[in-house]
Formats: C-alpha cells, structure tokens, sequence
C-alpha cells in the first residue's frame, strides 16, 4: 500500500523539479547581453573602416560624380519637407521602379522637377488602394526620411502618407515593436 502512494508522489517530484528546472533555463536565456551603443569616435573610426573599403571607396566616387551630384541636389530640394513631415505635391509619373531594383512596391513621382522613388510598406487591406494610382495622378506625400544608394539614379522616400483628390490613399502602419 504504502508503494502505490509513495509511486504518485516521487512521480509529482520529479515532475515539478523538471518544470521548476526548465522556468531558470528560459530565465537565463532571455537575459542577452544589450548591445551597447558607439560613441562618435568610435563611429567616426568605424566610417574610415568602411570608407577603405571597396564598397567605401566606390560609394565616395559615386558622391562627387554627377550622377551623386544630382541625387544630392534632389534631396535638398525636398529636405525641408522631409524634416517637418509637411506636405508634398507630386505627380506619378510611372507605376514601375527602375529596372532591377529591390525595393519592394514602388511608383516613380515628380516632385518640384525632380523624380523620386515612392516606396511603401503596405499592409494588404492598403494594396488595392495603391494599385488605383495612376500615371499623371497627382498626390501628397510625407514621408520622414530619404535614402539613397549609387545603384540608383534617384532619390529614395520610404512614403509615410499618400492622399489623391483628399482621400487618405496610404498611412504606414506604425510598428508593432515600439520603434
């Protein structure tokens, strides 16, 4: 007798020490270390690494060339508006980015004289919205930031907001981490 309910209460034991084990192994797992942020030195340091480099170096070649010049020129144009998150008129001039890009769904746009990548990040309830634009439709853009890379002849607007004939066409959803 004494066996049978010595039985049940080991097989308890064994059982909640496994348990109570696996809860300190999940514990000590979740503690990574944080990687911690580069003061301006070190990124300054870490720039020159990279500037030596042959990536670096075709990137500062692309930078003063005319084809760099020009992107540049295009972005301060529309900086001002970038910075305040203030409205900018612009007409799409096509429905299709430039042959070999990555950048996911995009529309070139005429923004000022200048054409600009408009590249989204569209949930797929926003899709069927975006895929309405057309050729000479005229929108308003924000956007908060502005990008671009040698491989491309235009600047990059990852678009925040789009509205067409004062409908709210596109908001970027904001993220689901906090940042």
């Amino acid at each position: 007798m004494k066996k049978v309910i010595y039985a049940p209460i080991l097989l308890l034991i064994v059982v909640s020490g496994l348990v109570f084990a696996n809860c300190e192994i999940k514990n000590e797992t979740s503690k990574k270390p944080i990687p911690k942020t580069l003061s301006a030195t070190e990124i300054k340091a870490e720039k020159k690494k990279w500037e030596a480099t042959p990536a670096g170096i075709m990137y500062k070649k692309w930078e003063v060339s005319p084809a760099g010049k020009k992107v540049q020129d295009a972005e301060a144009k529309i900086w001002k508006n970038i910075k305040g998150y203030t409205n900018m008129e612009g007409v799409i001039t096509s429905l299709s980015l430039p042959s070999g890009s990555r950048l996911g769904f995009g529309v070139m746009v005429r923004i000022n004289d200048d054409d600009y990548i408009a590249i989204f990040q569209p949930e797929k309830s926003q899709l069927e919205q975006l895929h309405s634009l057309k050729v000479n439709d005229k929108i308003i853009i924000k956007s908060h930031s502005l990008m671009h890379a040698p491989k491309y002849a235009y600047p990059i607007i990852p678009v925040g907001y789009v509205e067409r004939d004062s409908k709210v066409i596109f908001q970027r959803s904001p993220r689901k981490d906090g940042c």
